[in-house]
């Protein structure tokens, strides 16, 4: 090697021959074919001068495809050029013209393995290749080029094309780093081991070699040895998700229906719809915001637009894998035969066998065959080509159960749209996309990771059924009451056993033991799917199948106490419904029994060795094949076992006895004195002695190999059809895992109740007025941080009354955080937890739509005034009169005139058009005056604050402009209009240039004193021919009433000073009146 890098490292400081005429320009090296360029890279290159000498018998070469003059060699390839000598370009022309062949033919030049690796890459030209070679898997071409840019691995020439390795044992390691960059990994391994490949007709040839695996992200968790892992959101779903659309239905996109079908293929859950979209294609972008999928599957052809969205959202930033497929062939309908095909394939045998046995099925065709013939037609082309792309994993069989699959939007869950789940950060927050600050991660004290996975789906999808919510928030309220007993396995009785307790007062340290022992062991969830994927190792197996007994065994225990006495039924049993349903379904006496029985077949130890050919238990009537092949096996050793008896005799020494060396088994170790017969063969010696094999013992050894490998395959099978037969209580035991989730999910949410002092909202009946009335709310994420400084808010809305508040106030005065505050309430009492409040009182709501902030879509041609719109848009034609819309600072993206006048207009169809609870935000005061005339459902509030007795701008001698004075922010909402929006505040705060500020004061000055100007000659007119004095009877009250309000003692600090500010501006409004009076005359 140090020769070798010697001569490497001397070719970069030697003189460059000088070019000869006639020689042609250096080439790129041959590359595998592969579906997608790959980026720059840069890759270390070495080459052993020996293996360039082959090339100087090469043959007249077919002309490989010149490259563009405008293509640019990456790194690797300008390395090659400076390296390799001119009589190299020759052949590397040849090899990347004979992979570029469609039918690639045997060729002399390449080694067998790399023939093999040709007639590889070219059966699976979009997957990066590992191959099995030895005890390493290699790269080839591209992939290596790749595989050496992500892992960091050393490439370098071999023979014909360029490679790098890695060891096998870390193999699982490299795949995850490689699908996580976004490829798709195939693996390819030796289909035949040494001894079947000596009996068999490739005595001479390599070994025969097949893709046993392949990996996306989508599928890396459900897929054979490398799925488990708990790296990452431990919470997080790995969806694919298929989209096709119908571009008929408009001819531009505008208007379009849209099918999707998502699955999580390592949880098991389906979800499907078919709906219709608009312009920005709002729905889909809901949908796919909701699922964060790990892949897209696009159905070819789709509109412009939906493909405009797809592809950004899977941009370089997103790392979203995408991949396309054409739909073509089910234009005539073929894809409902093509999913009923399927489902007559492996979905008959999975979950239409009922517990006798017997498979369900209606006129000919069975239960899941009948849901899917119900589904819409867009539904069924995407669950078709969704079948077909995991087929080449051999995960289809999941999308054959269609008792786990659940439309997108029902009349029980409340869909939240795209635009609600990022501006209120419901599951990520706005800064960097993580889980920290938001309302999920606030919310989740799960134990269990499929318990978070679930809470991740209440808190997206909160409910709309208010008997459900009764029932989340009856089974915390008992939970409460039992964290609120005394410990009661603290005392004991005089016999040493705990003392008699109810359920109710055990239910939460059984919780909490059950939830703490699963989290001790792998996601059970993605644990029991895998398995009815038959990729679970026997090891994951017990595992899981443990847990779950385990877990059902110790729930049992509340059952038990619950039956014991029927008399005192009422006073024992657990006051919750859903409780007792999931407890029940955790701990079913089915459950435990086929768990107990699965287990019983198997050797715990055997399995955590990975000793296959030991795993199971033999039994009578079970594994009958296994028996008679470890029976062989018994045999084959026994037979070399009595060689030596024969070799005793033989060489006539009684105390000769087989050793094992190195490895090598049954050596017969003989001084060198003694003779043997010519046909024994020498393996290795000492100075002392020789060892031998005999050729019986290498017969026999042959034997035993071979019936080991016999006892291996056999095994393999009875793995595989026990993984088969699980399949029947895939269902039941999915179930179970969900109750368990459940639990967890109930139990978290009390913990959350206890820890943060929580209180259960109430919700009214339907016949009631649509209302939100929240005493004392504090937002539940801002509250954890500001902890007790943190400044609590009313909020009254009433169908029947008051059910629009116009907000208005300074800039970071807490106008976004009061809204906000008031929509996270609403959700968190939906999902059924707690709230933040000292009391809650509410309507169940249908939705929640929110118009925040400000944002452009470049990519797909949107303006921020244009995604502000839309937002809108979507609001008005999808709320009603039982849904909560907040609007913050709408028409902000155009002129004043043009904004004020969108904003009024906007507010004033959901007043009168959809009548539902408004929350509205805004900077223009004109709103307000515009709407008088909606009295009794508008009501005008701000967030409070204080200001010095200074508060304008004033204009020293110099010319300068003097800086506001200090403004306190108190964050509490009252009744009224803020006068100002004190943005030169918040430019100090940016650190803007002090002339900036400066200039813009003044401005802002004559700006106000101009629009004064024109007021008060509006006013002096109107007083004109006004002249009774009416107003200012009025005015005079007005301020006679706030003062008596400042000074009454029933009133607070902060609403006597607004009271006291509410009366000077009055005063100062009639000074001005009579001052243009006075002018006017």
């Amino acid at each position: 090697m140090g020769k070798q890098k010697q001569q490497v490292i001397s070719r970069f400081f030697a003189p460059k021959p000088k070019p000869k005429p006639s020689s042609s320009p250096p080439s790129s090296p041959p590359t595998l074919p592969s579906s997608s360029p790959s980026p720059k890279v840069s890759t270390t290159v070495t080459f052993s001068p020996l293996k360039r000498l082959h090339t100087s018998k090469l043959n007249s070469p077919s002309k490989a495809p010149k490259l563009s003059p405008n293509s640019n060699p990456t790194l690797h390839q300008k390395f090659l050029n400076k390296l390799l000598p001119p009589f190299c370009d020759q052949d590397t022309q040849d090899l990347a013209a004979a992979t570029s062949n469609s039918k690639l033919l045997s060729n002399p030049k390449y080694t067998p393995l790399e023939q093999q690796v040709v007639e590889l890459k070219s059966k699976y030209k979009d997957v990066l290749l590992m191959i099995e070679v030895g005890y390493k898997f290699r790269f080839f071409g591209q992939d290596a080029e790749n595989a050496a840019r992500v892992l960091g691995i050393y490439a370098h020439m071999d023979h014909n094309f360029l490679t790098a390795s890695i060891p096998t044992f870390r193999l699982n390691v490299h795949v995850r780093r490689l699908v996580t960059a976004g490829y798709k990994v195939g693996v390819v391994k030796q289909t035949e081991t040494s001894s079947i490949k000596a009996h068999g007709s490739n005595k001479l040839g390599p070994f025969c070699r097949g893709l046993s695996a392949l990996y996306t992200k989508a599928t890396l968790e459900a897929a054979e040895d490398l799925g488990g892992g708990e790296d990452g959101c431990r919470s997080c779903n790995s969806y694919l998700v298929c989209v096709v659309d119908d571009g008929s239905v408009g001819e531009s996109g505008i208007d379009v229906k849209i099918g999707i079908v998502a699955v999580e293929i390592s949880t098991g859950d389906v979800v499907y719809g078919e709906f219709d979209d608009n312009l920005l294609r709002s729905g889909l972008e809901a949908k796919i915001l909701s699922l964060s999928p790990a892949e897209l599957l696009l159905g070819d052809p789709l509109s412009k637009l939906t493909e405009k969205f797809l592809v950004a959202y899977a941009g370089h930033a997103s790392n979203v894998r995408m991949e396309r497929t054409s739909r073509d062939r089910y234009k005539d309908g073929g894809a409902l035969a093509e999913v009923l095909s399927a489902y007559d394939k492996v979905g008959d045998s999975l979950s239409n066998v009922s517990p006798q046995g017997e498979s369900v099925e209606i006129e000919g065709k069975t239960k899941n065959q009948l849901a899917v013939m119900g589904m819409p037609d867009l539904v069924v082309q995407a669950l078709a080509l969704t079948i077909g792309h995991l087929k080449q994993f051999g995960l289809e069989r999941i999308l054959c159960l269609v008792d786990s699959f659940r439309p997108f939007s029902n009349n029980a869950e409340m869909s939240l749209s795209a635009n609600a789940m990022q501006q209120l950060e419901v599951l990520k927050n706005n800064a960097n996309g993580s889980e920290s600050g938001s309302l999920f991660e606030c919310m989740d004290h799960t134990l269990t990771t499929c318990g978070s996975r679930l809470l991740r789906h209440w808190v997206s999808h909160p409910l709309r059924d208010k008997s459900m919510i009764n029932e989340r928030l009856n089974a915390i309220s008992v939970i409460l009451e039992s964290m609120s007993s005394p410990n009661t396995y603290g005392d004991l009785r005089s016999d040493g056993r705990a003392p008699n307790i109810t359920p109710t007062r055990k239910l939460h340290q059984l919780l909490s033991s059950v939830l703490t022992s699963l989290r001790q062991v792998p996601d059970i969830q993605r644990g029991i799917t895998r398995i009815f994927h038959r990729t679970a190792s026997a090891s994951e197996f017990i595992a899981v199948i443990q847990a779950i007994l385990a877990s059902g065994k110790q729930l049992q225990q509340l059952q038990v106490e619950e039956e014991d006495k029927v008399d005192n039924m009422q006073e024992k049993a657990i006051r919750s419904s859903l409780l007792k349903r999931l407890t029940l379904t955790a701990s079913s006496s089915s459950i435990i029994s086929t768990a107990a029985r699965l287990l019983s077949a198997l050797n715990k130890e055997a399995a955590e060795q990975r000793d296959l050919s030991n795993l199971f238990v033999v039994s009578e009537g079970q594994f009958e094949e296994i028996a008679i092949a470890r029976a062989n096996v018994k045999q084959a050793k026994e037979k070399l076992d009595l060689l030596i008896g024969l070799y005793r005799k033989q060489l006539k020494m009684q105390n000769l006895e087989f050793m094992s060396v190195s490895g090598t088994p049954h050596l017969i170790e003989l001084p060198l004195d003694v003779q043997v017969p010519s046909n024994w063969v020498k393996v290795n010696s000492t100075k002392k002695a020789i060892r031998y094999h005999a050729p019986e013992v290498l017969v026999a050894l042959d034997h035993l190999s071979l019936a080991n490998e016999e006892l291996l395959v056999v095994c393999r099978s009875a793995w595989h059809n026990f993984l088969n037969e699980f399949s029947k209580y895939y269902s039941e035991f999915q179930g179970a895992v969900q109750a368990l989730a459940a639990l967890d999910c109930i139990h978290s949410l009390a913990l959350l109740a206890r820890n943060k002092d929580y209180v259960r909202p109430v919700f009214v009946e339907e016949s009631e007025p649509v209302q939100i009335c929240i005493s004392s709310g504090r937002h539940p994420v801002l509250e954890t941080m500001l902890q007790d400084s943190f400044v609590t808010n009313d909020t009254s809305l009433r169908a029947d009354e008051e059910y629009c508040q116009i907000v208005t106030g300074p800039n970071m005065g807490g106008k976004s955080c009061y809204i906000r505050q008031v929509a996270l309430i609403t959700i968190m009492a939906q999902v059924g937890s707690f709230v933040p409040a000292s009391s809650t009182k509410l309507h169940v709501l249908d939705g929640i739509y929110t118009r925040m902030g400000a944002s452009d879509s470049i990519q797909q041609g949107r303006s921020t005034f244009l995604e502000e719109l839309g937002e809108a848009s979507y609001i008005l034609d999808t709320c009603t009169s039982q849904s909560l819309v907040i609007l913050d600072e709408l028409g902000r993206g155009t002129s004043t005139h043009d904004g004020v006048a969108i904003a009024y207009a906007t507010l004033k169809y959901l007043l009168e058009q959809k009548k539902c609870m408004v929350l509205f935000v805004t900077h223009y005061p004109e709103i307000v005056n515009l709407t008088k005339g909606l009295t009794g459902c508008v009501g005008s509030y701000h967030v409070s604050y204080l200001t010095s007795q200074k508060n304008e701008c004033i204009m020293n001698s110099n010319g300068e402009i003097r800086e506001y004075d200090d403004i306190v922010y108190l964050y509490k909402l009252v009744p009224g209009v803020s006068e100002r929006s004190f943005g030169f505040k918040v430019a100090q705060l940016a650190q803007l240039p002090l002339s900036c500020i400066n200039r813009a004061s003044a401005m802002a000055m004559k700006l106000e004193e101009a629009v004064g100007n024109r007021r008060r000659n509006r006013l002096a007119q109107k007083n004109l021919q006004e002249p009774d004095g009416s107003d200012d009877t009025k005015v005079f009250t007005d301020i006679l009433s706030n003062l008596k309000l400042a000074f009454s003692s029933d009133v607070d600090s902060a609403k006597s000073f607004q009271c006291l500010k509410h009366a000077r501006n009055l005063a100062l409004e009639l000074r001005n009146r009579q001052t243009a009076l006075d002018v006017h005359n």
